[in-house]
């Protein structure tokens, strides 16, 4: 990630699903899902193509179709964590250098969509961390901008 520590200072903005949450940076997507207790890695498959994701966990799919936007497939990364109660994916988007690369949702027919104000809220903290790759010297953790957010694409 070309922001160190960006998150840890001023927090994520996750769209919780049934399954867990999901949240975005610049240059990733995340998504937690939440396992049952002592979930083994031969329980999960993640299988990721640069514009769509499958995941299965114990042999029952979860999710499956195209992404929201592609990804750099090879870059994906998944771990269970928690003592197998938590899988956690990381997606590197293919498009991270696009200035309007806020995903509204992980697939591309709208499934597991930020309701509106989480949208906003991702909107808001990604362009705080452009700010902070742009002036890597200044810190923008805590900073609120005065932006006029009122345009979300696929809300209107």
């Amino acid at each position: 990630m070309a922001v160190s520590h960006f998150d840890e200072k001023s927090g994520i903005i996750p769209c919780n699903t049934e399954w867990g949450r999901w949240w975005q940076t610049v240059d990733e997507l995340h998504i937690e899902i939440t396992l049952p207790v002592n979930t083994k890695s031969k329980d999960v498959k993640v299988n990721v193509t640069n514009s769509s994701i499958t995941c299965q966990i114990l042999g029952k799919t979860l999710f499956s179709g195209n992404l929201f936007r592609k990804v750099r497939s090879d870059d994906t990364l998944w771990t269970l964590e928690d003592n197998g109660t938590l899988l956690n994916i990381v997606l590197t988007k293919a498009d991270y250098s696009n200035k309007e690369n806020v995903w509204e949702a992980i697939m591309e027919d709208g499934s597991f969509k930020a309701d509106p104000i989480t949208y906003i809220e991702m909107m808001k903290k990604m362009d705080l961390e452009k700010l902070q790759m742009k002036y890597p010297g200044m810190d923008f953790s805590r900073s609120e901008l005065q932006k006029n957010y009122d345009s979300i694409p696929g809300f209107n």
